[in-house]
């Protein structure tokens, strides 16, 4: 929300109350308060009729300090708050003189109480990151009488911000207004499903508000010089997050806000669905099953949208029994194929369900304050919304969802929870306009629990759709509705690297795009993308999307690249691990692994796949692809042709190709099974084993996971002047070594040799 009118006026009916100077100070060992006028004081008149702000500086974790300004504390606090996780942060209060400093880890909050108002954040080397100015800690009255906390912190000349949750306009949030506020916009306008009040600098920090409503951003764009968010409330509170690197940023604050699950290896193979508004029935399945496998195209998942269910009665989690009249025995075949189930649901209950009856007769439907029950006709006739603060009713939702867990049905795609309501009564209490954001993470979690519950811990995964801060806990979230465009192709890269800078570990869209039917090039095109993502699904609205709708060249696409994915699956699934355990996301921003790069700053149309593979998507007919390369001898995964960096490279690709380069010194785990991303991995790995990079003359320790995420086995790799040495840890079963730059080859069991071939001795000088 914007305040001012230009720099030196403030907009017509607004009146702002700025911090001005430090009037009293309490110091506690770890922690200390001042108290700021929003005035000069030159004598004691000038205390009275004048507002106070509480400014507390605190530390939750290890890295991480707080800021909490208060105008009126007096404010009922209804809740909901997001589910932090403290720490112990070790933090320490000093006074030197006028200045005090509360430090925890890295990071140091510096403030001078005898000059005019501001607050400095240092790091470990007593640098400067950001700050406080003179305008930065305030609060504001609007014209409509709304009272407003606004905070402002600097930013430096050449300093980028990201993140702020999925969102698809310009991947670089400097001279955005983002609204932290939950929509159901589809990819191609400002708004999103996923809002996190979360960003991430390219100095090196990360700054988090922790206020589950709306928070309104201003990104150099009211101040260029700052970043600024303001809440309608009486207190704001936000986080510093030290790094110095963007991976320790993220590392912290999903330590604060929750690490993602490890999904089920099951889950990144290949997903197909009905589609939305298509019609089928078991016959229709059944043949897109079996015309997969005629076509050799391993499937995973297989999923059923909307239509299950009988027209106007979503969700009653009941099968329309005139096209499925033998739901259970249909899962039991499709089962015995091999696949897992996944099926659509929501949270909104139709007023021709059963469940409506139920649901408001047993007060588990949200309800208007005089009572009534909340409805519109958006979406379905007369739904009503589940009331997920109630204990009762998320366990009467779940007993609905586990009648299809008996039947068979592995996981859900949960989708919608963004068009909540502020003008209703919650039965816990909680403030409508807090709610309306945070209500995804209470539908997701109730599905979540539920899974883990019935089906064990490790194996529950959903394919969500909407999200705030912590929501990463429940993976996997997809990007929403998007055109069937190279446009909206990029819009989908876009907003799930800006989710990946926000704390989510897995990602994934809809391959093809949801709305209208894709050219076949933009088919092709996506289906290389997608199945390079951490999840690939086969999705649309009103046409299907088995590949030979799109011809026998898609087909082909589809065949390589899913097979491709699952000789990667004990690479992948080490990224997986990865981001289970640090919140470093597998589909990774270039930034976050080049941060020293200043190349690498604004490019949204490639990424890193784990930490050593490099994707640049293709969003051209023709073939042609502009990406950047950073420093180093790197490796097409497909061709071996070597790209040397820093350098912008132009390529022209067939449908079957993209940009896939392997890291300079990178030991790839490669699997033998390109039948089923769940396979035996350590049954004939191969580590194949890249030159160039620090990796020469330096060990690389590369760990496969087993399908649980626990080690299953380790390789030392060491590359010298004789060749690579290479020792096992943790198995006893052979496997095979790879020198990619020479061909030459070992296998065997425990340590293996692969000598230097002659013609690879360099000349003497």
């Amino acid at each position: 929300m914007k305040f001012t009118d230009g720099f030196w006026l403030m907009r017509e009916g607004v009146h702002a109350s700025y911090a001005t100077e430090v009037r009293d100070l309490s110091v506690e060992a770890d922690r200390f308060t001042a108290y700021a006028s929003v005035k000069r004081v030159a004598d004691r008149g000038d205390t009275l009729n004048t507002p106070l702000i509480t400014v507390e500086c605190f530390s939750p974790a290890e890295g991480v300090i707080g800021v909490r300004a208060t105008h009126h504390a007096g404010k009922v606090r209804r809740g909901p708050d997001f589910a932090l996780a403290p720490a112990a942060a070790g933090a320490r209060t000093r006074r030197d003189g006028s200045v005090t400093e509360l430090t925890s880890g890295p990071l140091t909050l510096r403030m001078d109480g005898d000059g005019p108002w501001g607050i400095t954040f240092h790091d470990a080397d007593g640098e400067r990151i950001t700050g406080v100015d003179r305008k930065g800690t305030a609060f504001a009255t609007a014209p409509d009488g709304t009272h407003h906390m606004i905070a402002q912190l600097a930013l430096a000349v050449g300093e980028n911000v990201y993140g702020l949750g999925e969102r698809f306009t310009p991947f670089v949030r400097n001279g955005q207004t983002v609204e932290i506020w939950q929509a159901d916009g589809g990819t191609s306008s400002e708004q999103a499903y996923k809002n996190v009040p979360f960003y991430l600098s390219s100095r090196g920090y990360g700054v988090f508000v922790n206020h589950p409503g709306k928070v309104s951003f201003e990104i150099g764009s009211e101040s260029v010089g700052q970043v600024q968010f303001s809440v309608e409330d009486q207190t704001m509170e936000y986080y510093v997050v030290a790094g110095p690197t963007p991976k320790e940023v993220l590392a912290r604050y999903t330590a604060l806000t929750g690490r993602p699950a490890l999904p089920p290896a099951w889950s990144f193979g290949l997903w197909l669905t009905t589609s939305f508004c298509t019609s089928y029935d078991e016959d229709t399945v059944t043949s897109f099953v079996e015309g997969m496998a005629e076509r050799d195209i391993p499937l995973s998942v297989f999923h059923f949208d909307c239509f299950w269910m009988r027209e106007y009665q979503w969700s009653d989690f009941a099968w329309d029994p005139e096209v499925f009249p033998d739901p259970a025995g249909m899962l039991a075949r499709l089962k015995e194929r091999g696949l897992r189930i996944s099926m659509w649901i929501n949270p909104y209950i139709a007023q021709k369900s059963p469940l409506f009856a139920e649901g408001a007769a047993r007060g588990f439907l949200v309800r208007r304050p005089g009572g009534d029950v909340w409805q519109w006709d958006l979406w379905q006739p007369g739904m009503a919304l589940v009331d997920f603060t109630d204990p009762d009713a998320r366990a009467w939702y779940a007993d609905k969802l586990r009648v299809l867990l008996d039947q068979g049905v592995d996981c859900f795609k949960t989708d919608f929870g963004e068009r909540i309501p502020t003008d209703v009564v919650w039965h816990d209490g909680s403030d409508p306009e807090r709610m309306h954001n945070y209500y995804a993470q209470l539908y997701n979690r109730t599905v979540f629990e539920l899974l883990e519950k019935e089906r064990g811990a490790g194996e529950a995964v959903l394919f969500a759709r909407s999200a705030t801060a912590g929501g990463q806990q429940y993976p996997v979230h997809w990007g929403g509705d998007c055109f069937a465009s190279f446009g909206a192709m990029a819009e989908s890269l876009r907003g799930g690297l800006s989710l990946s800078l926000s704390g989510f570990g897995f990602w994934s869209h809809d391959i093809g795009g949801f709305e209208g039917t894709p050219d076949p090039a933009v088919f092709k095109r996506w289906l290389a993308f997608g199945l390079l993502s951490s999840h690939s699904r086969l999705h649309g609205n009103v046409s299907y999307r088995v590949p030979w709708e799109f011809g026998d060249e898609a087909v082909d696409v589809t065949r390589k690249f899913t097979l491709l994915k699952h000789r990667l699956m004990p690479y992948l699934y080490g990224a997986a691990v990865e981001a289970h355990r640090t919140g470093v996301p597998m589909m990774r921003p270039m930034l976050l692994e080049f941060p020293k790069d200043p190349a690498t700053r604004t490019l949204d149309r490639q990424y890193m796949l784990g930490p050593d593979l490099l994707v640049a998507p293709v969003f051209t007919e023709d073939g042609r692809v502009e990406y950047y390369v950073p420093e180093g001898a790197w490796t097409h995964l497909l061709t071996g042709e070597t790209v040397t960096g820093p350098a912008w490279r132009h390529e022209t690709h067939g449908f079957d190709s993209l940009p896939l380069l392997v890291r300079p010194g990178a030991v790839l785990p490669w699997g033998e099974d390109d039948q089923r991303p769940d396979g035996d991995w350590l049954g004939g790995l191969t580590l194949r084993c890249y030159p160039g990079g620090p990796a020469d003359g330096a060990a690389v320790t590369v760990t496969v996971p087993g399908p649980t995420g626990t080690p299953a086995a380790s390789y030392r790799v060491l590359r010298d002047a004789d060749g690579l040495r290479v020792e096992a840890e943790g198995t006893d079963r052979p496997y095979r070594v790879c020198d990619e730059r020479s061909g030459a080859s070992a296998e065997g069991t425990g340590a293996l040799t692969v000598p230097v071939r002659e013609a690879e001795v360099p000349p003497s000088p």
